[in-house]
This record gives C-alpha cells, sequence and structure tokens, in this order.
C-alpha cells in the first residue's frame, strides 16, 4: 500500500501572498518616503537603518515566538502522552 505522506501547509498560497505584498508595499512605501524626504543623506541612512533594523526583527521575532509555541505545545503533549500510558 502506499503511504506516502502529503506536505500540507498551514496558510493558503493566497493568505501567503497577501502577507508578501503587504510587506513589499510597505517597503516601497518607505523607500519612496526617505527618497522624497527634505533632509540630509545623513538623516536618511539614518532612517533607513533604523528601518531595516525594525523589518529584520520583526521577522526574528515572529520566528521567536512561533518556536515558543510550538515548543510548548510539544511540552504538553509529551507529558499528555506520558500522564495516559501511566494510567
Amino acid at each position: 500500500m502506499n503511504n506516502i505522506k502529503k506536505k500540507v501547509y498551514r496558510n493558503t498560497p493566497a493568505y501567503q501572498m497577501m502577507a508578501w505584498g503587504a510587506f513589499a508595499f510597505f517597503v516601497v512605501l518607505l523607500l519612496i518616503g526617505l527618497y522624497t524626504l527634505k533632509e540630509p543623506l545623513m538623516v536618511k541612512g539614518y532612517y533607513l537603518m533604523a528601518a531595516v533594523g525594525l523589518i529584520s526583527s520583526s521577522f526574528t521575532v515572529a520566528k521567536v515566538v512561533r518556536d515558543n509555541q510550538e515548543d510548548e505545545e510539544r511540552y504538553n503533549k509529551m507529558f499528555r502522552d506520558t500522564d495516559a500510558s501511566a494510567d
């Protein structure tokens, strides 16, 4: 018998496209805002560094929160299985 497991994604392709589209849209808005800002290049560079740091740290925080939630679920499942086998 064929026991090939199908890969299941948590999010639909439409939702993924919406999330990445929104991300790209706001990055473009940020760059347009920096380009049209009437300040010296040093100030624009500071804002750009802050924006890149904020974007990258947002990805990191989202990953850490997701990983912690998955670890908590795995930990709870492990103890539910242990408690069920002890009874």
